[in-house]
Formats: structure tokens, sequence, C-alpha cells
């Protein structure tokens, strides 16, 4: 199974962007958006160390939702 995490672009130096979500960042490529407009402050979906998909900051906002709650299931499991 692949899994993808929403994150917000925070810089962009070329190709390359600083992502960061609950305080956390990661250094990605944008290669794969090369063809999308991208701007500081949009929300990607980020795989492997690539951006992979542009997404509005309602679904990255759903997604984390979802990603705590299965976080807090997994943890009351354990």
């Amino acid at each position: 199974m692949c899994l993808a995490i929403p994150m917000q672009i925070a810089s962009i130096n070329g190709s390359r962007a600083v992502c960061s979500i609950k305080g956390i960042e990661r250094e990605v490529s944008l290669f794969l958006l090369q063809d999308e407009p991208i701007g500081i402050g949009d929300y990607v979906l980020i795989h492997v160390g690539y951006a992979i998909q542009k997404i509005s900051a309602e679904e990255a906002r759903s997604t984390w939702e979802l990603l705590d709650q299965m976080l807090t299931e997994d943890a009351q499991h354990a």
C-alpha cells in the first residue's frame, strides 16, 4: 500500500520545495508537478520525497483528520 502525506509548501527554490505540516519540514521535489502552477502556501501530496498532486486546503485538512483518527485508533488497540 502506498501512502501520500498532505503538506503545505513553505518555500520554493527551483524544482525543490520545503514543505511543512504539524511542525515537521521536508525538502521535496516538484519535478512531477512542473506543468502545474504551484506557489508558497499551496498544499501538495508527498510520496517518497516527491510532490505528486496539488490539493485544496480542505482536502489536506480532511486527510489529516482521517490520518489522526487512524493513529488514535491504532494506539488504543496496541
